[in-house]
């Protein structure tokens, strides 16, 4: 690759840092340049509600990589710089102080962030944080420390609120999760999943009320109150909001790329511009195994992307064909999840005799195995893994007997 050539990266969290390494061993000998409004060294996101938030850490202990590792493969980071506007015909960016980046190639890294429910008072209520950065865990951090009587509420019982009400929980709050639906994890995970956390929260000692309608925040004597539209108020020296997100989709909208929940891209992560590659929570790709338009919000997605991204801006030829994983930490708990289970007709639940934490939960669209879930059983994740690459043809009723040995030989259909 010529080295006069310039790589622009708009975004330098995992997607974006990872891209830029891989672009420089797939021999790209030109400029890489990253830009992030953030001014952090870029860090890992995960334990930003697990470990990073329940520890005295400062931000440098989670770093994706020291600034040493960017200056030794010559790539540019420019933080704390906002991006404006894309002008694809003029190939540059424009940041927001008004200065330009040319580029001859440009990479959208710029992910997602937290969606703020429009609750009437919530913006004039005090330590009040969603949970996306550093930043924000900092602040956590420090309300919590400050209140007198730590009681948390958390609007939104997804896995990042979840997560956070166990790391809160730890740290001795008093914590109290609202979530909309009729149940905890409605939107990602089978009743027996959500029933199981409910109970795993319950029995740490945090209550977890379900079709909770948050409808106002109210502020009286320096304090908040939570209230919901049933009626129920619930005092809080500190407000987690975790109900979702926001892609971070606008400059492509508004440099005409398509978008479509996501910006389009092809399955090597090329968007409508050729000049222009797409990686991360922002995307929507096709899923070659399940053979349908997604978007994933997870690091893994992140991470592939960059690779097959690099990979095409240097010539070659890849095709993004991953089965999607994910993963959750709470207490003494680690959930392992491989492959999508939207559109399944029957699940099957694998109880383990010898242990009542450790389970897992099978994902069927009639014959063909969709997902799994795994509570603190790697080896159902693994062969789980292993069977959806393959499409094999699993046996149910072999699943759901704990009598029978679980070795892939002896789960498949005769």
């Amino acid at each position: 690759m010529s080295n006069s050539k310039v790589c622009v990266v708009i975004g330098a969290s995992h997607g974006g840092v990872n891209f830029a390494f891989a672009l420089r061993k797939e021999g790209w000998d030109g400029e890489i340049i990253l830009f992030d409004s953030d001014a952090t060294l870029p860090y890992h996101r995960p334990p930003l509600s697990k470990a990073y938030l329940t520890s005295d850490d400062a931000i440098d202990k989670n770093l994706l990589k020291s600034a040493e590792t960017y200056e030794k493969d010559n790539i540019t980071l420019r933080l704390g710089a906002t991006v404006r506007k894309i002008d694809r015909e003029a190939q540059k960016i424009i940041l927001a102080d008004g200065s330009e980046q040319a580029y001859d190639k440009l990479v959208y890294a710029a992910g997602a962030r937290p969606f703020i429910p429009p609750i009437p008072g919530l913006d004039q209520a005090t330590n009040c944080y969603a949970l996306r950065s550093a930043a924000d865990v900092q602040g956590i951090r420090e309300s919590f420390n400050a209140s007198e009587h730590k009681r948390v509420v958390v609007i939104g019982g997804g896995y990042i609120g979840l997560e956070t009400a166990a790391s809160l929980k730890k740290l001795g709050g008093t914590v109290t999760v609202l979530e909309r639906e009729e149940r905890i994890l409605q939107r990602v995970t089978a009743p027996h999943m959500s029933a199981f956390f409910q109970k795993l929260h319950s029995d740490n000692g945090v209550q977890v009320l379900t079709a909770k309608n948050v409808s106002g925040i109210e502020r009286e004597d320096g304090a908040n109150t939570v209230c919901c539209d049933d009626g129920a108020r619930f005092p809080a020296d500190l407000i987690i909001v975790g109900v979702g997100i926001r892609v971070n989709s606008e400059l492509a909208t508004e440099a005409g790329l398509d978008v479509d929940n996501g910006i389009v891209v092809n399955q090597a992560a090329q968007t409508s511009d050729e000049n222009i590659y797409a990686i991360g929570d922002c995307t929507l790709h096709r899923n070659p195994h399940y053979d349908r338009n997604i978007r994933l919000e997870s690091v893994q997605n992140a991470v592939d992307q960059a690779k097959v991204a690099a990979a095409a801006i240097c010539g070659k030829a890849p095709i993004y064909d991953t089965i999607p994983w994910f993963w959750s930490d709470q207490y003494d708990v680690k959930l392992q999840m491989v492959g999508l289970s939207q559109g399944y007709d029957d699940i099957i639940v694998r109880e383990e005799a010898d242990d009542d934490k450790r389970f897992s939960v099978w994902y069927f669209k009639g014959d063909e195995l969709l997902s799994v879930d795994a509570v603190n059983y790697a080896k159902a994740y693994v062969l789980g893994t292993k069977f959806i690459k393959a499409r094999n043809k699993v046996d149910k009723t072999k699943i759901a007997d704990n009598s029978v040995e679980f070795k892939p030989g002896n789960l498949l259909q005769d």
